[in-house]
């Protein structure tokens, strides 16, 4: 059969029965991605609230979705080649069908590869006609018949176009990575990013503690081990239904990556100090600084958005959060001073976090990155006017890059003659710290998200 370029389609329409399943709601869900800036986890999010899928047919869907962002320029790569016309340019429903069953067929070794296609063929056929669904059997058919003869670019002329289609990852963040960081060390973290994302609690110790947690968690047979770097957090080998258990939902724990409880634990604050947390929401640092705190002194959360302070509001209340105050407000216009400690978490590209969110590699630039650390040193200079003399700032991002890490802080410093870096390596581990004495986290190294966090002393 010919393979015909099909970019208009028969029939256009759909409706909630039509993307039924898991693997319907999936295409359903990277249509959306496709059109708008939504992020996945929240359009997950939604349709797992309108849908009535169960346990292994929701976790099957949340492993699709994610799976397809993921492997995104790897299924487009193949299918590109498989594809005659402009694969890019195909009918949604079908472009998207398409890379639901190639992830499947690739990565699900519990799906035969003819069910994926069938399942395919059958979904646009009931949404676009016979013609594009031959097609898409065609397509497909092909793929598996030559699954093992599939080409990439040749790594050896053309290391950057080998990296994007067989790693999955944006030019740009290549060609930025091999720069900063080298090929062998470029590749690991590739790889790293494209793992599946571990699964960590933090106890809260001002309702439970870890031994009770550890007692609890064995009742339910959940398997778990200790981290590596962080007492207070937990790993496991699953989190199905985590939140509908009865102890997560009484404040025993919180879902959080083990990354996360640095910046807190490099800020140290005391019971009875007077924190503040610039950008707080949606509060997991804001409750880790509380239970660090005994539930004693104050911390003042700022937040840009109300509806996101609401978000941290319920967090900290089922954590048992008691000295937390919310502030609706630009951190840039703030005034309050005379803090003890400030912890300055700063919106960041999130690019050391992508194996849980792997369409934001998708969705960062090069010109918003440059706009980001605009923000970032803002923010850190509103700080330092907030700060009291002797008290401390920890400036932190969920990110790896050099420019929104340490040259932020470094630039500061030559700016703010007051101000003295305070090295981290009395309080972390030295596999933890980088060449300028702060805490600097990598997948591929530590086994969990890549995070930046520099502790800073106003001296006069």
């Amino acid at each position: 059969m010919k393979n015909e370029s099909i970019t208009e389609g028969a029939a256009s329409y759909s409706t909630m029965n039509l993307f039924d399943g898991p693997r319907g709601i999936a295409v359903k869900i990277l249509n959306r991605i496709d059109r708008t800036d939504a992020y996945l986890d929240k359009v997950i999010e939604s349709e797992m609230r309108n849908t009535d899928l169960k346990g292994a047919d929701k976790a099957l869907l949340y492993e699709i979705a994610h799976g397809c962002i993921r492997w995104l320029n790897k299924l487009d790569w193949i299918l590109t080649g498989f594809y005659k016309g402009q694969f890019i340019k195909c009918i949604p429903n079908v472009k998207n069908a398409m890379r639901v069953a190639l992830y499947q067929i690739l990565f699900l070794d519990k799906v035969p590869p003819y069910a994926a296609v069938n399942e395919a063929v059958e979904f646009v056929k009931k949404l676009q006609g016979k013609k594009s669904a031959d097609l898409t059997n065609a397509v497909l058919r092909n793929i598996i018949r030559n699954k093992e003869n599939i080409r990439f670019p040749n790594r050896e002329e053309d290391l950057i176009g080998y990296f994007s289609a067989y790693y999955s990852h944006p030019i740009w963040l290549i060609k930025r990575w091999l720069k900063q960081f080298g090929e062998a060390f470029t590749e690991e973290l590739l790889i790293a990013n494209n793992e599946k994302p571990s699964l960590t609690l933090r106890v809260n110790n001002l309702v439970s503690n870890k031994d009770e947690v550890k007692k609890l968690l064995q009742s339910v047979k959940q398997h778990y081990q200790d981290t590596k770097y962080n007492s207070e957090f937990i790993r496991l080998k699953s989190l199905s239904n985590i939140s509908d258990w009865e102890y997560f939902k009484n404040g025993y724990v919180t879902i959080q990556d083990e990354s996360t409880g640095f910046p807190c634990k490099l800020l140290d604050p005391k019971p009875g100090m007077k924190v503040l947390d610039i950008c707080s929401a949606p509060g997991g640092k804001t409750a880790f600084l509380a239970d660090l705190m005994q539930n004693k002194g104050e911390i003042v959360a700022l937040d840009l958005f109300e509806s996101r302070l609401n978000i941290l509001e319920k967090n900290i209340e089922r954590l048992g959060v008691k000295n937390v105050r919310t502030v609706a407000v630009d951190a840039l216009e703030f005034e309050e001073t005379g803090f003890d400690k400030i912890l300055a978490d700063v919106p960041c590209s999130g690019l050391g976090t992508l194996t849980k969110k792997p369409d934001i590699k998708w969705k960062r630039s090069l010109s918003g990155l440059n706009k980001l650390t605009k923000l970032q040193y803002s923010l850190l200079e509103k700080c330092a006017s907030l700060v009291k003399v002797g008290g401390e700032i920890v400036y932190s991002t969920c990110t790896i890059d050099k420019v929104e890490n340490f040259d932020i802080v470094e630039k500061f410093l030559k700016e703010h003659p007051d101000f003295k870096l305070v090295k981290a390596d009395s309080i972390f581990d030295d596999i933890l710290i980088d060449a300028n004495g702060c805490v600097q986290t990598f997948p591929h190294i530590h086994g969990i998200d890549g995070a930046f966090a520099a502790k800073i002393i106003r001296e006069k």
